[in-house]
């Protein structure tokens, strides 16, 4: 009977650690959508932020354009106008006011240069955005045309596991149950392990010599006084015990 409930207490341990990864499986598989969700949401700001960006540059890029179209024709007028000056006061007076217009065309011109080729970066900076986004979108079509189906493959494996974990609770007594149960709520697993020369394998200490002789009887089953774990002598470990796999066959 002992070597039966340490059979079923491992198997039982087995189907637990199963259900754990499974669970956290199924919690994380929508919050994967979640977070590619998060991922568009933010590359969306983005475009938004260059979008206001080009808006702006654009906008200087046009008034840039007409004040420099305004002074050109100025400076137009200025040179007919020219050969018509009766003095050379007057002569000297504008053409100082065409070299200023001429001035700062060239410096609009530079200025303009600037904002096209920062236009051109912003541009191509959306491109990538987009190009991503894209990316992101098709990963998470391909993610929740899967999703339903993993979830309903993982919570059907789940229910098969409490039946198997329901059967092999039914081997072990109620007060061995409980303290497993009570373990297995307090620390994190394995919840029983096995002694090799007189160590417990779940915390790595020596554990008195006395609980190791009654250990080695196989009588009942111990707690580690250490660790507080359900221990077995490994000399106790059932070979060919049945795996979860096998249990379900």
């Amino acid at each position: 009977m002992y070597q039966k409930q340490i059979e079923q207490l491992i198997l039982l341990q087995a189907v637990d650690d199963e259900i754990i990864v499974l669970e956290a499986e199924i919690q994380q598989a929508p919050q994967e959508l979640s977070d590619l969700e998060g991922r568009v949401a933010s590359l969306k700001e983005r475009q938004t932020q260059i979008d206001e960006r080009l808006e702006v540059l654009r906008a200087q890029q046009k008034k840039l354009e007409f004040e420099i179209e305004e002074d050109a024709g100025k400076i137009k007028k200025s040179k007919n106008k020219l050969m018509m000056v009766g003095n050379t006061k007057e002569y000297h007076a504008m053409m100082r006011e065409m070299d200023s217009l001429e001035r700062v065309n060239r410096m609009r011109e530079e200025e303009k240069i600037a904002i096209m080729e920062e236009i051109g970066r912003q541009e191509e900076g959306l491109k990538d955005l987009d190009k991503e986004a894209e990316g992101i979108r098709e990963e998470y079509a391909a993610k929740k045309a899967t999703l339903d189906e993993r979830l309903d493959k993982a919570r059907k494996r789940v229910d098969s596991l409490d039946k198997k974990r329901k059967k092999a609770g039914k081997v072990v007594p109620p007060p061995i149950l409980g303290r497993y149960e009570f373990i297995r709520a307090r620390i994190s697993h394995p919840v029983i392990v096995p002694v090799a020369l007189g160590v417990c394998s779940g915390c790595n200490i020596m554990i008195p010599p006395q609980i190791y002789n009654d250990l080695q009887k196989g009588k009942q089953i111990i707690a580690c006084p250490n660790c507080q774990r359900l221990i077995y002598w490994q000399e106790h470990a059932p070979s060919g015990a049945p795996s979860v796999q096998d249990e379900e066959e």
